[in-house]
């Protein structure tokens, strides 16, 4: 119990890069470099490179493109779908790298959880997006593309402050998500008996 507490910080640090690869990679990798560039962290020894003013030009030029294709209705869903194959394994590489220096059983179990969390947040975004994107309006769209904006620095700022309170949080969070998917799931099972019938 008293190594689980101790190492709240690293684990908090490694769900949160995880969660939020699964809404907005790019971003997670610009402001954690960014972080570690500016000082304001020191980042793992693995997680050390994305500091560097190359990837940190990478990942901030990526960021922007996102920024901008996430706001567009049917182009999120399109970079959605092509960031299945990106967004999560990236979420288990960085909360693997997080806790690279604590042996190799230690990273593949961070990596296999990290995974999962990526994974449970991009089909959670995704297919509400999907669902959103139906609506004839591009509002709803735009200021859901908008929020995931604002939580991922939020959601890393939190886990580095106060990582209990970002944990709480991302069980909350994978409750309601996993709540969103099955209604998602209902809805899809909906759509498609009545495209059958009709």
């Amino acid at each position: 119990m008293d190594t689980l507490v101790t190492h709240l910080p690293e684990i908090a640090m490694a769900a949160a890069l995880a969660w939020g690869s699964g809404l907005r990679l790019y971003a997670v990798l610009f402001l954690a470099g960014l972080a570690g560039w500016l000082g304001w962290i020191e980042p793992p020894a693995q997680l050390k490179l994305l500091a560097h003013p190359l990837v940190l030009g990478a990942s901030g030029f990526m960021t922007l493109v996102e920024f901008f294709a996430d706001k567009l209705p049917w182009l999120d869903s399109v970079w959605d779908a092509v960031h299945s194959f990106i967004r999560i394994p990236a979420g288990a590489a960085l909360a693997a790298g997080v806790f690279s220096d604590s042996g190799a059983a230690v990273a593949l179990a961070a990596a296999i959880l990290g995974g999962g969390i990526a994974a449970g947040t991009h089909f959670t975004k995704a297919g509400g997006r999907a669902a959103i994107n139906a609506s004839p309006e591009p509002f709803s769209n735009w200021a859901a593309s908008l929020l995931e904006d604002g939580a991922v620095p939020a959601g890393l700022w939190l886990a580095f402050a106060h990582p209990v309170v970002f944990l709480v949080l991302l069980a909350f969070f994978a409750i309601t998500a996993v709540l969103l998917l099955r209604k998602i799931a209902q809805g899809l099972r909906r759509l498609l008996a009545r495209a059958r019938h009709s």
